[in-house]
Order: structure tokens, then sequence, then C-alpha cells
């Protein structure tokens, strides 16, 4: 696979909850940096576990994919319903529409690098006002980190 297609195969991984094929996607040594986080190959698996729980007919259109040698970069529109807690937040049973942009360094036809934003602050305010209230209150006022995600046996 070229670059583009490892860094899109990372993400259609996630979507149909393939843990098995993006592990073998990502390097031993990934890192992931995104939204104030940062994750290990197996925290992150682990918080896309529990994206994926979080969220039913997750769907990811990429509307801009941009590769620049060992570079992807996909901004990308996300549709899902919010059946499930997720980052503290009580599943609302609302559609919700994620918009971001992420940029995968791909080596040796490995992702080993993830840099990411996300519109959080629209995401939880979909959810509604208690998400978005929690969320704010727990992470901007105590300065709450949340625990690291944990890899579920897949």
């Amino acid at each position: 696979m070229d670059n583009k297609e490892v860094a899109l195969a990372v993400s259609r991984s996630i979507m149909n909850g393939d843990w098995k094929t993006l592990d073998g996607l990502l390097a031993d040594d990934f890192t992931y940096t995104g939204d104030g986080l940062v994750f290990t190959k197996s925290q992150y698996i682990g918080f896309m576990q529990d994206l994926k729980a979080a969220m039913a007919n997750m769907h990811m259109e990429f509307t801009h994919v941009m590769t620049d040698g060992d570079l992807v970069s996909i901004r990308f529109v996300t549709t899902a319903k919010n059946t499930g807690k997720f980052m503290g937040a009580p599943a609302s049973n609302k559609n919700l529409t994620i918009n971001g942009i992420f940029m995968r360094k791909i080596l040796g036809g490995k992702v080993v690098q993830e840099w990411q934003t996300t519109d959080l602050l629209g995401m939880m305010t979909q959810m509604g006002f208690g998400a978005l209230f929690g969320y704010s209150v727990a992470v901007g006022l105590f300065k709450i980190n949340p625990k690291p995600p944990v890899m579920k046996p897949y």
C-alpha cells in the first residue's frame, strides 16, 4: 500500500472495529498527539475502542487528502449516534457531526505518528449541555486528567 492508503486504512479499521488490522498498521513505537492528549499505541487503540463502543453507525467521510512524502493529512467529517458513555459524558442518543483534521507519518508501511485536532467543543455541544458542562468543569476548572485508555483484548 502507498502512504495514502495506509493512512486511510487506519481510519477504516477503526470504523469497522477491526482492531487486529489497526494494530498491524501502527508501528510498535507509534505515538498520538491531539486535542490535549498524548497516547502510546495501546492507549490509542483503547481510546478508539471506547469511541467505537460509544458511537453507533459511525461513518467517516474523507473530504480532503494531501500527501507530502511520508506525511498524509486528511480532513474528515464523522457522523454517528452517541449511544454510550464517552470521555466521561453519558450517552445522549443524539446524532453527531464531528469535524477534524489529522496528519499521519508513515515509515516502512506503518504509521509512526499521528497529530490530530477535532472540534471537541462542537461534539460536546451536540451531545448536550451536561456533556459540555461536565467536560469543561472537569478539564478546565479542576484540571482533572482522565486515566489513559486501556486496549481491550480483540
